[in-house]
């Protein structure tokens, strides 16, 4: 009974969210709570392909041999695979995007895809943090090898030196936060994914978040823009 009246309580969502901001912005840590409190899918692309790599399907298949050799899938598969991922039963109350859309075109087939679905327009959260901050961020970022839970050894150092504080793995550092790395990838994201703040600011689908607050305050800020959208919905 008590899990029934916590399912009962808990918030509505009913819409695609997307989280857009730097590397380093806290997005994946704030799309992994937000889908807990809200009780929907987090989606993020690298899981749609791994999924459809390993269980062999048609998009699988024409994406594993593109991702052996290194080389970005294309959109058409990308977009397909996102397509049929939210015409699933579970996305129907709503949905997190977590690193998607990353490109101008990418987001403006989202929309006939949201459409056609019959999902509405998505509100979209665009996280800010100073690109110093970012840069520590990243640099001190840790991912259990285990769990994959993630640490920071300035802001969130686990209680073990080099250990998760869950199971005990092993803190490893990506190759992609190394700072030789990290200027490429900040260039890259003004490059590519920026432009999208504009698209959606222009269509009356944005709101800023300041992403330098600590975790929890910025879950609040974020909850507090998704409860003030459902109010004007």
């Amino acid at each position: 009974m008590a899990g029934s009246r916590s399912a009962a309580a808990a918030p509505r969502l009913n819409r695609a969210v997307i989280f857009l901001g730097p590397p380093g912005a806290g997005k994946g840590t704030q799309a992994i709570e937000i889908a807990r409190l809200y009780g929907v899918p987090h989606l993020s692309t690298g899981d749609m392909l791994r999924d459809h790599v390993g269980r062999g399907t048609a998009l699988g298949r024409l994406a594993k041999p593109i991702m052996e050799r290194g080389e970005l899938v294309p959109d058409e598969i990308v977009l397909a695979m996102v397509e049929e991922r939210i015409s699933q039963p579970d996305c129907a109350n709503g949905f997190v995007f977590d690193g998607f859309p990353r490109t101008l075109p990418q987001a403006e087939t989202l929309a006939e895809i949201l459409s056609g679905l019959r999902l509405g327009r998505p509100l979209v959260l665009h996280f800010i943090v100073d690109a110093c901050q970012l840069k520590r961020r990243l640099t001190g970022r840790r991912m259990c090898r285990v769990g994959g839970e993630i640490y920071n050894v300035y802001e969130r150092p686990p209680k073990v030196a080099g250990r998760c504080d869950n199971d005990g793995g092993e803190l490893i550092q990506r190759p992609d936060d190394r700072e030789e790395v990290i200027a490429e990838r900040l260039a890259a994201y003004e490059r590519q994914t920026k432009p999208l703040v504009d698209y959606y600011r222009s269509q009356g689908l944005l709101e800023d978040v300041d992403g330098s607050a600590d975790v929890e305050a910025v879950t609040r800020a974020v909850v507090g823009i998704l409860t003030r959208a459902q109010s004007n919905a």
